[in-house]
């Protein structure tokens, strides 16, 4: 809509990020494309990807992810300073962003990172964009941290969970935020590879690979601390990453206290663990279908703004009517 600066704010929240997908495809089929995306974490990785024209490619990526691909992409790191190099991520996300530069992008984008020894927030809005989105999403003590303009830096839900004072700052007008952890705290957030859906995958297969692991002896007990043995008993990932959230929580909260977007979109995605990554389509329907619920509300405010513009001549007025907006958004059962 010409004369409203759209500013799009995208959380973290792991898995559960492949909601942003949703939301990103049903704004933009509603007429409402941002003007400027600002992403924490695994929000960075979406908009990152949208900015750079790419959020077609993720999509694909992320709906072709079954749990024994997700365990081939990770990467265990037995000295250093995080138990997954990341590398294999990063080698994907270099096929498609390759050497690109955020301050190229066609759309304005900001990648939230947190400065390691400081707690610094940084804000992400020039250099190579793969950088920036593994600076993002450096999940502390799981990934390792990424080194950017002579920083280390590791992940930005540390200090703003869902960056709407990035928006705020950078001139947008109308601000989306999509909070993904609203109903986080109380829900599991292990995936047990015991009790995990392989799927249609050959049997043969999986016990090829359940033997490949054994033979790994540290790397195979490092799999099962990080991704838990469901015998009920909490694993490294269960402790850090809950931990975590509660902090993200509890932070994202002051921070959109002091400074709320002018819309929320919060997924519902309570069934949904930190870990499932194998479930995109879900979370991605799941996001459009979140967009659904609020469109109408959300496109009558933005015309509002544009109508009160001081000089707006009437022809200037919202270009998509809410019940265009609503008739482009296909029906998303859940």
């Amino acid at each position: 809509m010409a004369g409203v600066k759209i500013g799009l704010a995208l959380g973290g929240g792991a898995a559960r990020g492949w909601a942003h997908i949703g939301v990103l495809k049903a704004l933009i089929d509603a007429g409402l494309k941002p003007d400027l995306i600002a992403g924490t974490s695994i929000g960075a990785v979406v908009g990152g990807c949208y900015a750079a024209g790419h959020l077609n490619d993720l999509e694909g990526f992320a709906r072709e992810l079954t749990p024994r691909k997700i365990f081939g992409l990770l990467d265990f790191n037995l000295a250093g300073n995080g138990l997954i190099t990341g590398q294999r991520l990063c080698e994907r996300l270099d096929r498609h962003l390759g050497e690109k530069r955020i301050e190229e992008l066609p759309t304005r984008f900001v990648a939230v990172a947190t400065e390691i020894g400081t707690g610094h927030e940084h804000w992400l809005s020039s250099g190579k964009l793969v950088e920036a989105v593994r600076a993002s999403y450096a999940l502390p003590g799981v990934f390792k941290p990424v080194k950017v303009n002579g920083r280390w830096m590791f992940d930005g839900a540390l200090v703003n969970p869902i960056p709407v004072s990035v928006c705020r700052a950078l001139g947008a007008r109308y601000v989306i935020a999509v909070n993904l952890n609203f109903d986080i705290l109380g829900r599991g957030s292990v995936m047990t590879p015991s009790h995990t859906d392989y799927g249609d995958e050959p049997e043969e297969m999986l016990a090829t690979e359940v033997a490949t692991v054994e033979r790994r002896g540290v790397r195979a007990l490092l799999q099962r601390q990080l991704l838990g043995r469901g015998d009920g008993a909490p694993g490294i990932s269960t402790v850090m990453v809950d931990a975590f959230n509660i902090v993200q929580d509890r932070i994202a909260r002051s921070r959109l206290a002091g400074d709320p977007p002018d819309a929320m979109v919060s997924p519902r995605l309570n069934d949904v663990g930190l870990f499932d990554f194998h479930r995109a389509e879900d979370a991605i329907e799941r996001g459009a279908a979140a967009v659904e619920r609020q469109i109408g509300e959300i496109v009558r405010e933005i015309a509002s703004r544009e109508i009160k513009r001081p000089g707006a001549p009437p022809q200037a007025v919202a270009k998509v009517e809410p019940s265009t907006a609503l008739a482009r958004l296909q029906p998303v059962a859940k």
